[in-house]
């Protein structure tokens, strides 16, 4: 059974017929006007029939200072109530440190899912999981050029010898908590996303890397969906964002190039017999 936080992101999957996410990512030096709320107002309007979720990073609007801060508090009011909001801030860290972070997430902010580091071990992310009704997608597979630098070393455990991404999702699987649990895992690296999905059948997977990153969206999608065809929260954020420069065009082309990429994951949907 899902939990919470699974249970309104499929309801709006259903909703949208979609398993995108865009990733409000707002770039000072990209931007077609200059009010950031302004920006991400226009964009939620135009793309949130066509979405299951958005994911602001936080570090884009923590560059701006205050004024950045305030813009965010004002784009998550934007969002309609029904479409969760994953924070993708990569927290981590030490007891009450972690207990501070989880609340500011999840109380202050209001987030639905966030972003963790595993990598500080089951104590840290504890405060994290203690949330009845929300997600926490811990990072697995990164998506970026280094991940493997780390994340393909061979450790053994505990009668378990494999690199340390497969142990990760091991782990997480195991571990105690009220929260729905899921993995970030980047599209740029498909075979170890079919991996994981074998390790992991049910764990709803957040997959960035497609469009800039050049992550395949067809592999990524027939690979990471599980055997109902979800399972998966397919991320953009550039490619959406700044499909236009111009400012009397950004939020038509931002729509048509989130409807082009919910009907392009659809399509990979249909042709394995998992449409909606």
């Amino acid at each position: 059974m899902p939990g919470r936080f699974v249970g309104k992101l499929e309801a709006a999957a259903q909703k949208s017929r979609s398993l995108l996410c865009v990733g409000l990512d707002v770039d000072p030096q990209r931007l077609p006007v200059a009010d950031v709320l302004e920006f991400n107002r226009a964009i939620i309007d135009a793309t949130q029939d066509l979405v299951c979720a958005y994911k602001p990073n936080l570090a884009f609007y923590e560059a701006l200072g205050l004024e950045g801060l305030r813009a965010l508090e004002k784009t998550l009011a934007c969002v309609p109530p029904h479409i969760p909001v994953i924070g993708d801030a990569k927290r981590g860290d030490i007891g009450n440190t972690a207990e501070r972070y989880a609340h500011a997430m999840f109380k202050v902010w209001g987030f639905d899912a966030v972003t963790v580091s595993p990598f500080l071990g089951s104590d840290t992310v504890a405060p994290f999981l203690a949330y009845e009704d929300k997600g926490v997608f811990f990072l697995c597979r990164t998506s970026n050029p280094g991940a493997g630098e780390f994340q393909d070393l061979v450790v053994s455990r505990e009668g378990w010898h494999g690199p340390l991404f497969e142990w990760t999702a091991r782990w997480a699987l195991g571990l105690e908590g009220k929260a729905d649990v899921g993995l970030v895992v980047g599209a740029t690296y498909p075979q170890e996303l079919a991996r994981l999905r074998e390790l992991c059948p049910q764990t709803t997977f957040l997959i960035p890397g497609v469009g800039a990153q050049g992550g395949d969206l067809q592999a990524s999608v027939r690979l990471g969906a599980d055997t109902r065809g979800r399972g998966v929260v397919i991320n953009a954020s550039r490619q959406v964002l700044y499909a236009s420069g111009d400012p009397r065009a950004y939020r038509e082309a931002a729509r048509q190039a989130a409807q082009d990429l919910r009907d392009a994951i659809n399509t990979v949907l249909e042709e394995g017999g998992k449409g909606w």
